[in-house]
């Protein structure tokens, strides 16, 4: 590369990163939103089939939810073990290996005899799928001028909502439509597929790399190392604030996302599962807000676009309320956009914060975001059991409440590199 790139600083001896508008940026992008589709795909790919799935497996509405749970709590365990990876063999490498590996467990998910059995590999592929989300924030900040990381990082959250939505409504109808749940996931993992070998073929080579702590060493002294920075980051209150969101934001996300299918399976609305599971293109609102919210980051701060995008779904939580079909569908839409308007924000945020260790810091926040989603996602199930629809919805608000009060009270007013944590 030469000194003329844009990448370079003007004497060409610095990375200062990819601009926007160069044709790198653009394939970074593209590559990103692939790696986003190949992973949240997969992983979400049985909301739209859980009614499917407890009849086949004869579940309770809570339990077969465990397929979702368990698909996010491995990969929560595994976010920072890949973070480790990366900073020993490079971002790029590390999401390649993860979404193919994720992918053949996501086959093999198919093929188990019993509902335990396909628990347990919904767990590794989730672990699989740790990969992308532990470093890909790191993987932007590093290859993108700093300028505009918190656009790149939005486009990144849109790749999630679009592989999120394209694994509802594809194995939603095909699972209907064919009698098993098994080929609606096949129908997805061709997807996989396809945007794993475009990423692979897409993404640039990395320059923004620079292995951290011994990465020649031992792997206890890389174990040594992610410890330390990712205790550091722990005792940093504001990423701790940063941390809380996630969990409390995806969790109540997810709660809603897996019980409206059967929200709309029942009394005023009576829907089949297929015409259901479109319901979903309301992903497409986060799809657009993820990379509006990143640019409106960035030029008027991250706390104040932070919180305004948490009030609005607020609204969203409050029209879901009303025994309409329209009604529903509308409050969703809003609910989903400004989820992921905040998302988009918090997840940037926790990557550009620290000054290293920035791979950790995604790690942790990813942890906590898919901590929040296995576990709150299931209690969210024992509320829509036991009392229904406007239950859960006052479960979720309260999760949203809390989370805006931490946000307001501890995260800073202006984007502010830490002092413990550089």
């Amino acid at each position: 590369m030469t000194v003329n790139d844009p990448g370079y600083s003007a004497t060409g001896s610095t990375w200062i990163g990819h601009r926007r508008g160069t044709g790198a940026y653009i394939r970074i992008q593209v590559a990103m939103m692939l790696a986003g589709i190949a992973t949240f795909a997969q992983l979400y790919a049985p909301q739209a089939l859980l009614p499917q799935i407890s009849e086949a497996f004869s579940v309770s509405v809570a339990d077969s939810s465990l397929m979702i749970s368990m698909g996010t709590g491995g990969l929560a365990i595994a976010v920072v073990p890949w973070s480790l990876v990366a900073d020993r063999i490079g971002r790029k490498r590390t999401i390649s290996i993860a979404v193919v590996a994720a992918t053949v467990l996501g086959l093999f998910s198919t093929m188990m005899p019993t509902f335990e059995l396909t628990l347990l590999v919904r767990f590794l592929e989730g672990m699989a799928l740790g990969g992308v989300p532990a470093v890909a924030m790191a993987y932007i900040n590093e290859e993108i001028h700093k300028s505009d990381a918190a656009a790149a990082g939005g486009t990144f959250v849109a790749g999630n909502t679009i592989g999120g939505l394209s694994g509802r409504i594809i194995s939603g109808p095909v699972g209907e439509w064919t009698g098993s749940w098994e080929i609606g996931f096949l129908a997805v993992a061709a997807l996989s597929i396809i945007a794993s070998i475009l990423f692979m073929a897409l993404t640039p080579s990395p320059h923004g790399f620079m292995p951290l702590g011994p990465a020649a060493g031992s792997v206890w002294q890389s174990v040594q190392f992610t410890i330390t920075n990712s205790w550091r980051h722990l005792k940093n209150p504001v990423l701790l604030a940063l941390y809380s969101q996630p969990f409390l934001l995806m969790g109540g996300f997810v709660a809603v996302y897996n019980y409206l299918g059967y929200h709309l399976t029942e009394e005023p609305f009576l829907l089949p599962v297929w015409v259901s599971s479109f319901v979903f293109l309301a992903y497409l609102a986060g799809t657009f807000t993820s990379p509006i919210a990143g640019r409106l980051g960035g030029k008027f701060g991250r706390k104040r676009v932070m919180l305004i995008f948490q009030v609005i779904t607020a609204v969203g939580l409050g029209v879901m309320m009303f025994p309409n079909l329209i009604a529903v569908i509308a409050g969703l839409i809003v609910f989903t956009a400004a989820f992921f308007g905040s998302h988009a924000i918090g997840s940037g945020w926790a990557g550009a914060y620290p000054k290293f260790g920035r791979a950790q810091s995604t790690a942790l926040y990813n942890l906590c975001y898919y901590i929040g989603s296995s576990v709150l996602g299931y209690v969210g199930g024992l509320f829509f059991q036991q009392w229904g629809w406007g239950a859960l919805i006052a479960l979720v608000a309260a999760l949203y409440l809390i989370a805006f009060v931490v946000a307001a009270l501890v995260l800073p007013g202006q984007n502010q590199s830490p002092r413990s944590s550089a």
